[in-house]
Order: C-alpha cells, then structure tokens, then sequence
C-alpha cells in the first residue's frame, strides 16, 4: 500500500488487524516501571480473540512491569502498516496459566515456556485501545477501539471521520 492509494475503511483496518493478530508471531511489547523508566522488547504472542497472550520471565523488567504496572502498549514491527495496541495485563506463573492457552502458545511458537528449568511467567493482555493506519492518509481514522471496545464491528459500513 502506498499513500497514492486510496485509504482502507474502518471495517477494511479492523479485518487486516484481526489477520495481523492471528498471523504474526512477534510483537514489540513496550512497558514502563514505577519511576517512568521505558522498557521495550519484542516477545513471542498469541491471539486468543479477545486478549493477547505472552510469556517472559516474571523477573526480568518487562515481566516486572507487567505484573506491577498491568499497562502494555504492543506494536507490531512495520512502520508503513502501523497497529499500536494498549492493553491491561493480567499476569499468571506457569502453574496458575490456564492449561489451553499455555498449549495453543506452545503450538504457534514452537516453544512451551513451562517446560523449561527457568521459570516463565505468562502474560494475558486485553486490549483497550487499538490504532492501525498505512502512511498519513490514514491517520484521521485510525482509533479502531477504544476503552476496550470496538468502534466500527467487522462487516459494517465505513463509519464517517467526525465519529471515529
């Protein structure tokens, strides 16, 4: 896509961001600490259909972080196909990780945090905001979720700039 292309409806963003979701592997995971002080790594995900799915060790900063500070903003890595996601996490250790999220991780990664010797702690983000746009001449409607929910539903007519 390139900015002489005519931009995507809201309805087309929303689609190409649920594909993103379920297609990619790596995210940027941006958080900060108690003081301010940024963190940001790119980690292994899973999408669920409602919430994000990360693991990490539960004492390195971005699991510390998560785990204290419950704020996320996630990215994906192309910058002419923006998405930014801000989330809430909630944090679980490898024991208290619900059994079917731990091993559709494990089946898209190729890697099962809880069968190593060092501990992992998993990571289910929900999203509460959601941006995604391609080049400037998207930029007036790139808010396609906010305050957790969606504001244009997948299979609906384009939603006018002045409402988004």
């Amino acid at each position: 896509m390139t900015i002489t292309d005519p931009p995507r409806t809201p309805d087309q963003r929303r689609r190409d961001v649920l594909d993103r979701l379920e297609r990619e592997i790596d995210i940027w995971v941006s958080t900060a600490d108690a003081e301010g002080v940024p963190c940001l790594v790119a980690l292994w995900f899973v999408w669920d259909g409602e919430a994000l799915w990360l693991s990490t060790r539960g004492t390195n900063p971005t699991g510390r972080n998560l785990r204290n500070g419950r704020r996320a903003r996630l990215a994906f890595g192309d910058t002419r196909d923006v998405v930014l996601i801000d989330g809430e996490a909630e944090a679980f250790t490898a024991e208290e990780v619900p059994a079917a999220a731990a091993e559709v991780f494990a089946a898209k990664t190729g890697w099962d945090p809880r069968a190593g010797r060092a501990p992992y702690d998993f990571f289910r983000v929900r999203p509460l905001a959601v941006q995604a746009w391609h080049e400037q001449h998207e930029l007036p409607q790139r808010h396609l979720m906010r305050d957790g929910n969606w504001l244009v539903p997948t299979g609906s007519s384009p939603v006018p700039a002045s409402d988004m």
